[in-house]
């Protein structure tokens, strides 16, 4: 880590985003590791706060076997979520400004009364409010979507956009719900909230672990979205694209044509 440009691999990140320009990895070429991915991660989220974006929540990425084969990295990750991501529920997302969108099916927590930091988490509906299906579109900044587990990082956990869809109260049980992620009425992946480290909730401990440990704390009222259900789909213009998870109800967008 001796010697990285922080800065200057944040702003070769951003500049790839705002114009939608796939660029070539750069952790090995500059010797970044996991840590001083996350310093570039903070770096590459406060460019966006600097011209007007505020933090609302934060993002697990890679908490499914499945998402870890597909992208070919083998640790849990995370990453922030800004307001000009947001989608609202039945909303377009503009597929203008992205290089090789995803979409995948989520839960997603309405964030409460949370323990301090290094805290596991004691009673789960005391620190979740509410719970929600949701749907993440990831864009990877790196070209064919190819990346190492510090490039990801660095590139906030391929963050790009989100919906929740309604809130609704914590229910008895998270680990095995049921979950559905269809394109233009078609069931285009199927799978359970297992695959989310076993339990959806046990992401919020690893989040808050996770994420303390680089020195941010998760706050009240930010959404927490715990990790994709299944692997992620391309998601094509024109697209409708419903996310159905059992006992929560629906998610839902469309992809500019």
């Amino acid at each position: 880590m001796i010697g990285v440009d922080t800065a200057g691999v944040a702003e070769q990140l951003g500049a790839a985003a705002d114009t939608a320009t796939a660029i070539g990895q750069l952790a090995a070429e500059v010797g970044l590791d996991a840590d001083g991915a996350y310093a570039v991660q903070t770096a590459l989220v406060q460019r966006r706060l600097a011209r007007g974006e505020r933090l609302v929540g934060l993002k697990m990425g890679l908490t499914s076997r499945a998402k870890m084969a597909q992208v070919g990295v083998d640790e849990v990750i995370w990453g922030r979520l800004t307001d000009v991501m947001r989608v609202p529920d039945g909303g377009t997302v503009d597929l203008a400004g992205l290089i090789h969108p995803r979409v995948e099916p989520e839960v997603a927590f309405l964030l409460d009364r949370l323990p301090e930091p290094g805290e596991p988490v004691g009673a789960f509906t005391e620190a979740v409010r509410a719970v929600a299906p949701a749907i993440e579109l990831i864009d990877s900044r790196y070209a064919n979507f190819t990346f190492s587990l510090p490039d990801v990082i660095a590139d906030n956990a391929s963050a790009a956009a989100f919906v929740v869809g309604p809130w609704s109260p914590v229910p008895d049980g998270l680990a095995n719900l049921g979950v559905l992620l269809e394109v233009d009425g078609r069931v285009a992946q199927v799978g359970s909230t297992a695959a989310i480290l076993g339990d959806p909730r046990r992401a919020l401990d690893e989040g808050l672990r996770l994420a303390g440990w680089h020195g941010v704390r998760l706050r009240q009222g930010w959404v927490f979205l715990a990790g994709a259900a299944t692997a992620a789909v391309p998601l094509r213009p024109g697209a409708h694209v419903r996310a159905v998870v059992e006992k929560l109800g629906t998610a839902s967008l469309r992809a500019s044509s």
